[in-house]
């Protein structure tokens, strides 16, 4: 921000040269990025941080740093208008707010009689240090007031407003209107409009229209001095692209008590430029008023935050001259413009800047140091990801969000997902339910590149997801997702890549210490993914024990389609939370048996509703102690399996702890498993 030299000693007596000036508010939270002298002014250009905006934007802000900093006087401006009370504003114009959150208060003021022409060569020369161009007096009086207080204003031409009633509302859709440069916008409901009973008048906060415009024939103006919310500004942006001085502070944030002293101080100086004659009182819509806030001072917590002593008198001089009041109690009133300080920490901190933190002696804390220790979920997390890049995978990180073009391509419905109440697109207007569309959108965009090489496309990402549990519930459920995807160019590969993810997830599993891992029928249950992403005939849930931990199968063709993804995608979805605590569990040490395994395949055929776990319970009870573990290494449908049937094939591995097991006694407990298969009629074990 370009800030005037001489403008700053209006408010501020004694105020240091201006290199003395710009050091010290580049120690005390400012930067100054530098001093340019002129014939009869310094300029500074300020970077005033976004903490600090809402107050700071403004000559008379910046004044009351220099007086707290250099210890000086510090000013406002008095105010001395005179008032024709023959003329009543509030029986010139009528205010309605339609929109009250993204307007919380609503100033007017009405002078008559005024003469538009070129300013006093002082307002001129206010204009012209700061690097704006003079326009007429009345526009001039307006942005030096802004320049001056931080507060926007706006003057429009009384007698081209229709029905003498002003409206602040949303845009109609498709509705139009013309800026003061010439530009026509087409606007739409996200945008705040300051409206006649005809049509719009202004961009509210932003920039005024052609239909009001003050020029040499006007004779009766209309102040505004509006407070605007920071969404609606931004929503105006996005829709139109135009930023001004005006946008740029009210997206910081303004404090609503401003308004009332600015449109008396444009008045007094319009008055003094242009003549005219004010009428009495304005008009002020401020239904829920701002008040400030009060907060107690413990200086034995400042002393031990800052590591310095500090006196009472000292801390409440500091404080007072930042325009905070302070009682002999350190109960501290915060000014409504200092709307960055709100708790305990933060007066603390005002009392740190000013004194200087290069003035705080540095001194060794008195703390235990203790051993660090990694967290266990931090050893999982990084183990997670080191097991998937050995396996050839590459980690990737999305956004949070999906868009509403996503719910539809992907057929998602909206119930569930949490939308975002000022996303920055639409693009990005609900937090994510799953890992999967993102991931999807990755093979997508990357399948030109990588699907038709040797190894494909393999990623996986480790993420939170969201949702909404109930239609009526607010509560909001956040969970660690595992997902990843196997993409391949080729048809024929469809069997093979859904048998290697599963070995995957096999891996994955032991390494982390789980076993006792199988893999179920489909049960179109998924809990974080929807049931429309899976092929139903080439999918399973990942079971641990008999607690659903997640999903694996073939990506559904219509989406692939959607996509246009040629080949074939595989995916998993693994609940990360369960995992964690699966790997976390005690484990109890089994030593291995000393005696040789012995493996039998068998394959059987089963209806195709029936689930592998029935026929795992089989085998397992079949058994008995001797079948030390049970692996399904196939599931086929197809050319000679008979419709309505599906074929599973298991590995069978019989062990004994006490000795070696003879062919002869694993054949016995082999054939009793058959046999006891075969007593379902629907099931027919393949010879």
């Amino acid at each position: 921000m370009k800030v005037s030299y001489n403008w700053l000693k209006e408010y501020v007596d004694k105020l240091p040269q201006p290199q003395k000036m710009a050091d010290l508010l580049t120690m005390h939270s400012f930067e100054v990025k530098g001093l340019e002298k002129t014939e009869n002014d310094c300029l500074f250009d300020i970077d005033v941080l976004p903490n600090r905006a809402h107050d700071c934007l403004s000559h008379i802000g910046i004044s009351r740093e220099c007086a707290a900093l250099s210890g000086a006087k510090f000013a406002m401006p008095k105010i001395k208008i005179i008032e024709d009370k023959k003329a009543k504003t509030e029986d010139l114009i009528k205010i309605e707010v339609r929109e009250k959150e993204l307007c919380p208060r609503y100033t007017a003021r009405i002078i008559e009689n005024v003469k538009i022409g070129p300013s006093p060569k002082w307002l001129k020369e206010r204009m012209k240090s700061i690097g704006q161009n003079s326009i007429n007096n009345i526009v001039d009086a307006t942005n030096f007031v802004m320049f001056e207080t931080g507060q926007p204003l706006h003057a429009l031409d009384y007698a081209k407003i229709q029905g003498k009633k002003i409206i602040v509302r949303r845009a109609k859709k498709g509705e139009k209107i013309t800026t003061l440069d010439g530009e026509s916008c087409e606007l739409d409901e996200s945008v705040l409009v300051i409206a006649d009973n005809s049509s719009p008048l202004a961009l509210a906060g932003v920039k005024g229209g052609k239909k009001a415009e003050i020029t040499g024939k006007t004779k009766t103006i209309m102040l505004e001095s509006a407070n605007f919310q920071i969404k609606g500004i931004r929503n105006t942006f996005r829709k139109t692209g135009i930023k001004t001085e005006s946008s740029i502070r009210f997206e910081h944030g303004l404090d609503p008590n401003l308004t009332s002293y600015a449109i008396d101080r444009v008045a007094e100086i319009i008055q003094a430029v242009a003549g005219g004659k004010i009428a009495k009182g304005f008009v002020d819509i401020y239904p829920k008023k701002t008040l400030p806030k009060k907060l107690k001072l413990n200086l034995s917590k400042a002393e031990g935050i800052m590591g310095l002593k500090i006196s009472q008198q000292k801390a409440i001089g500091i404080l007072k001259s930042l325009g905070f009041e302070v009682n002999a109690s350190l109960i501290v009133t915060i000014p409504t413009v200092r709307q960055d300080v709100e708790i305990e920490e933060d007066l603390i901190e005002e009392v740190a800047r000013i004194i200087g933190y290069n003035n705080i002696p540095a001194v060794e804390p008195m703390v235990l140091v203790g051993v660090g220790r990694m967290d266990d979920d931090l050893v999982i997390t990084n183990k997670t990801k080191a097991i998937f890049e050995s396996l050839g995978f590459t980690e990737v990180y999305n956004l949070s969000f999906v868009g509403e073009n996503d719910l539809e391509k992907f057929g998602l419905h909206r119930e569930g997902f949490l939308e975002l109440e000022n996303p920055l697109s639409v693009d990005l207007k609900y937090l994510r339910k799953d890992l999967l569309v993102n991931l999807l959108k990755n093979v997508k965009d990357n399948a030109k590149f990588f699907l038709g090489s040797e190894q494909g496309i393999k990623i996986f990402e480790l993420g939170k997801v969201y949702c909404r549990m109930q239609k009526k519930d607010e509560s909001v459920k956040e969970v660690k997702m595992l997902s990843g995807i196997i993409a391949a160019k080729e048809e024929k590969t469809k069997g093979e890549k859904f048998y290697e993810l599963k070995g995957v997830i096999d891996s994955l599993l032991n390494k982390l210490g789980i076993s006792d891992q199988w893999y179920d029928d489909f049960q179109a249950t998924p809990e974080w993914t929807e049931e429309i992403f899976w092929q139903k005939t080439s999918t399973a849930e990942i079971k641990v024990g008999n607690e659903e931990i997640g999903f694996l199968g073939e990506i559904n063709s219509r989406i692939l389609n959607k996509l246009n993804i040629k080949g074939t995608v595989v995916a998993f979805d693994l609940n990360f939370e369960k995992l964690l605590k699966l790997a976390e569990e005690e484990l109890i040490y089994e030593p291995p048996s000393p005696y040789p395994a012995a493996v039998r395949d068998l394959a059987i055929l089963v209806g195709l509703n029936d689930k592998v776990a029935d026929v795992l319970e089989t085998i397992q009870d079949a058994g008995g102690a001797l079948v030390q573990d049970v692996d399904l290494f196939d599931m086929y449908e197809g050319e000679e399996i008979p419709d309505n049937k599906k074929s599973l094939a298991f590995h069978i591995i019989y062990q004994s702890y006490e000795k070696t097991l003879k062919d002869e006694e694993v054949d016995k407990i082999h054939r009793k498993i058959v046999r006891e298969l075969e007593k379902n009629k629907d099931w027919q074990v393949r010879k």
